[in-house]
């Protein structure tokens, strides 16, 4: 029966049914816990976790993964566990309680360390950095920034370098420094174009045309918005009205 129901919550997920996808993870989780396999139900109640988390009920998404924490300790996987504590992590975050959430980051980088697992170092440093930034711990930030891209570039990890320099390049335009924000923005467009992810590249450039206005470079500034809009008709971004009104404003500004 367990098989049926993961058979079925899978359907139910592709088709973007939450609560029939939910229900069904739920009584996958009743059938693998009365069977006694422990690796099912890790496996079941991940998923019941991750569907919990989509629906944003964070509580009950805890309570999966902390079982699943606690089923990991008795194995010898070590990696399991780290992902299993940055999937805590980011609950916390998702659930607007960053303080909890570093705990569990700090015993997730202990171990990947160890595991010397580039891609999920570069993972779990971005979204230190982001916390950092959160909290104004500026300088942390910075140097979590830098680590992520540092082990992005040693498995050549393309899409966490365009997220990395996207986000740091936000850090930089907060705090003012527009040169690094315009330098970290390009490289981030740069790898979105080799990804040939679009509206990524959109989101990037709105942030350069940010950085141009800022420098009342309102050429590049139209430039990047004209590129943008262009974008926002060939995939109906919800953005396009913003994105046409402030190229108005632009085109007034000279």
């Amino acid at each position: 029966m367990s098989d049926d129901h993961k058979h079925r919550a899978r359907i139910f997920l592709h088709r973007g049914d939450l609560v029939h996808a939910r229900a069904a993870w739920e009584a996958a989780v009743a059938d693998d816990r009365a069977a006694g396999n422990q690796r099912e139900l890790s496996d079941s109640l991940g998923n019941l976790g991750n569907t919990c988390a989509l629906m944003d009920d964070f509580d009950r998404a805890e309570q999966c993964y902390r079982e699943i924490l606690r089923i990991q300790r008795t194995e010898p996987n070590r990696q399991a566990v780290a992902h299993t504590l940055v999937n805590l992590g980011n609950l916390h975050i998702g659930a607007d309680r960053p303080d909890k959430a570093r705990s569990y980051y700090l015993e997730a980088l202990d171990l990947l360390r160890e595991l010397k697992d580039d891609r999920a170092l570069g993972i779990l440093y971005n979204n230190l950095a982001l916390q950092e930034a959160r909290d104004g711990q500026w300088e942390q930030a910075l140097t979590s920034f830098k680590l992520a891209l540092e082990h992005h570039r040693i498995v050549g990890n393309e899409e966490g370098l365009a997220v990395t320099y996207s986000q740091f390049g936000k850090y930089f335009l907060d705090q003012g420094n527009l040169v690094q924000a315009e330098r970290c923005l390009n490289n981030a467009s740069e790898h979105y174009i080799k990804l040939g992810h679009e509206p990524a590249e959109a989101a990037v450039l709105r942030l350069l045309a940010k950085v141009y206005e800022s420098r009342r470079d309102f050429v590049s500034a139209r430039r990047c918005l004209d590129r943008v809009l262009s974008l926002d008709l060939r995939y109906k971004l919800a953005e396009s009205q913003a994105d046409s009104e402030h190229l108005d404003r632009l085109s007034r500004s000279d």
